[in-house]
Order: structure tokens, then C-alpha cells, then sequence
């Protein structure tokens, strides 16, 4: 594959297309992962804002994984490895056969990332809250460098818990990171439950704001809205962030919205019934 460049006209259909063979590779790598459970809902709540990046937004050559010009992408939310990976494998890094070794001994695609630059993987993940400062490095490494890559930091709501986050928050602010992208897949939940009863974000817009970040909430599963987002002019003295407001387990009867799908087995009969509802929405 060559060089992903950014396009005039919001590529819809490709974009959708990439998400929907992105979905069909999770559900997938999910059941052929067996008793190793895999984080299905957080995954799927990210699919179209992963897709939007990786088909349309973000400059990258998957045939020279390491050219320093490439942007870069963190998935801060490590658990959702299979928003990523199955994004990886569409973006042409490592063939769809690769991802049936989720989890199995010797695989390099863990439950969470770990750095693997030759297969696309830029940096680890798992402890939450570290995603966003590593992007802070890499911005100002670039910067330093006189490269005009961009980063794109994907965070979970419940991971704005962490006061990590807003420290970095702060950091970016003050160094005038204008090409630090960060994205929050707000899907509401976390492990354990609601984010409104376990710590409440209340306005996570102001608050970003608050901290010097020009904000823009958006539908994180409208592609034409993530894709116009993610390409309008912005500040050139601010960093930036998406509030995405998405569905946990968004796509599958199932899993819309229940946080028993934040780490569970996919059983055949799951499967199967995932699979018609994918098929169904083909056309």
C-alpha cells in the first residue's frame, strides 16, 4: 500500500466499507480467540472513528511502517487492541490470517498492544492514563525535528478518571501542541459500570476547553461528521480534541450497551447471531 493522504470530498463509502470489514475481522479474531475473552464493546464503540483515520485521515506507508514522516496513532485505551489490529490489517500492515493468533503463545497481538512498529503498533498500552503524554513526546519530538506528522490519541471516557490525562492535558496546552489530535471514545461506561456513578465527567467538553484544547463533540459513528471533524481548519496554536459520542458494543443487538461485553467470551450462538446482523447491514 502507499501513502494514505487526506482527501477533499469525504470518502463515505470507502470509509464505510473499511469499517464494516473491520467489524467482520473482530468478530472473527473474538470467537476463533476462544476462552481467551476478548474487550468487544470498547472495540466496537471505536470502529468508525479508527476506520475514519486509518482510510482517510492519516498519512502512512504500510510497506515502510518506520518513515519518519508517517502520523502517528496511540491507542491510549489498550484493551481496545481489536479497533485497532483489525484496522491494521485493512491498512495492508500484517495479513487477516495474523489476527487468528489473538492471545495465543508467541502472537504479537496481546489482549492489550505492545509496541511493534514493523506491524504498525507504535507504542504499548494497558496501563490507562499514559496514552495522551507519550503523544506530548512525539509532538514535540516532531516539532524539534521540523517534521509535520500529526499524532492521534484515542482515550476512553472512563480513562479521563485518571489525573494523568489532564496533567498531559495541561502540558499540551502549554506547548502549543497543534499537532497533537486527541480523540475520546465516550461511550459512557467503563469496567465496572456507568461512568455517571462511578466518577461523573459531567460537561467533558468545558473541561477539555478549560485546559486550552479547541473542542468539537461529534456522533463518534457518523463518519461524514467524524471525517469533517477531523479535517477542518483548526488553531494553530492549540491542540485538539474530538469528544465522540459513541455506543458501547455499538452494531450488535447483544452488546449496544451492555457492559457485560466490556470483556466476555464470544460463544458460536453470539457469533452467529452477530454475524446475519453484520450481513444485513451490507447493503
Amino acid at each position: 500500500m502507499g501513502v494514505c493522504k487526506m482527501k477533499k470530498k469525504a470518502p463515505i463509502k470507502k470509509i464505510q466499507k473499511f469499517a464494516f470489514n473491520m467489524k467482520k475481522h473482530l468478530l472473527d479474531t473474538a470467537f476463533a480467540a476462544g476462552e481467551s475473552s476478548a474487550h468487544v464493546g470498547g472495540a466496537l464503540s471505536s470502529v468508525e472513528i479508527n476506520a475514519t483515520l486509518f482510510s482517510a485521515i492519516m498519512r502512512y506507508k504500510s510497506q515502510n511502517p518506520e518513515w519518519e514522516e508517517r502520523d502517528r496513532f496511540i491507542l491510549s485505551k489498550g484493551h481496545a487492541c481489536l479497533g485497532l489490529y483489525t484496522a491494521l490489517v485493512e491498512a495492508g500492515f500484517f495479513p487477516a490470517e495474523d489476527l487468528k493468533s489473538f492471545e495465543k503463545t508467541g502472537s504479537y497481538l496481546l489482549g492489550h498492544t505492545v509496541k511493534n512498529r514493523q506491524k504498525g503498533i507504535e507504542f504499548s498500552g494497558g496501563s490507562l492514563g499514559m496514552g495522551l503524554a507519550l503523544g506530548i513526546g512525539v509532538c514535540l519530538s516532531g516539532k524539534k525535528r521540523k517534521f509535520d506528522f500529526k499524532v492521534y490519541v484515542l482515550l476512553g471516557d472512563g480513562e479521563c478518571n485518571e489525573g494523568s490525562v489532564w496533567e498531559a492535558a495541561m502540558a499540551a496546552s502549554h506547548f502549543k501542541l497543534n499537532n497533537l489530535i486527541a480523540i475520546v471514545d465516550r461511550n459512557k461506561f467503563q469496567q465496572t459500570g456507568k461512568n455517571k456513578d462511578i466518577m461523573d465527567l459531567g460537561d467533558l467538553g468545558s473541561k477539555w476547553k478549560s485546559f486550552g484544547w479547541e473542542t468539537i463533540e461529534v456522533d463518534g459513528h457518523n463518519i461524514k461528521n467524524l471525517y469533517e471533524a477531523l479535517t477542518r481548519k483548526r488553531s494553530l496554536t492549540k491542540p485538539y480534541v474530538l469528544i465522540a459520542n459513541t455506543t458501547k458494543g455499538k452494531g450488535f443487538s447483544f452488546t449496544e450497551n451492555n457492559n457485560d461485553w466490556h470483556h466476555s467470551v464470544l460463544s458460536r450462538k453470539h457469533y452467529e447471531l452477530a454475524i446475519s446482523e453484520l450481513m444485513a447491514t451490507k447493503n
